[in-house]
């Protein structure tokens, strides 16, 4: 497996891009769950592995921060006049990486439900833990909408540099 480079994201950085990607597509699957009272197909369908796929994400991008502080020096640089923009836009998208599933996970141990994962028990049921319930509730929805927002602006600057400046920037994580 190849490191970061400074052309090119290195085989681990793009796993858990694309990986990720994939897994944050799943989760944002759970919106159909606002269409019709919670009751819709694709809600049921796949959102049934939320707090799994979400437990996994957690571990993942705990993984991901460490691999990206340690390939930092080598990483592609942004250009010097965005530098700052692109470093504060990523560091948003690592944090809401971390903080949605931190917040799902204090709404269920919170709530007294536990926590388990892909059908292993990680945190027991227990006792209500109001304060973790209520600020896990209150700040998990937002969350996911503003980790949707910055993914979709994500996208669209991968976009932009593509087939407007053509600066090879979208082909270093490809």
């Amino acid at each position: 497996m190849k490191a970061d480079s400074s052309v090119r994201y290195g085989t681990v950085s793009r796993y858990l891009h694309w990986g990720m990607a994939v897994l944050i597509a799943w989760q944002m699957m759970k919106f159909f769950d606002r269409i019709g009272d919670g009751e819709h197909w694709v809600g049921q369908v796949l959102a049934s592995w939320h707090v799994s796929i979400g437990t996994l994400l957690l571990l993942l991008a705990i993984g991901r921060i460490v691999w990206a502080s340690k390939q930092r020096n080598r990483r592609p640089a942004p250009a010097p006049a965005t530098a700052w923009l692109v470093k504060a836009g990523h560091a948003l998208l690592y944090l809401a990486m971390a903080v949605l599933p931190i917040t799902g996970i204090m709404v269920l141990v919170g709530n007294g439900f536990g926590l388990a994962a892909f059908g292993i028990p990680l945190v027991a049921p227990g006792t209500d833990i109001a304060w973790m319930a209520e600020l896990g509730g209150r700040l998990h929805s937002p969350v996911a909408w503003l980790l949707l927002i910055m993914v979709a602006c994500h996208i669209g600057m991968a976009f932009f540099h593509y087939f407007v400046k053509k600066d090879g920037v979208l082909q270093r994580m490809a």
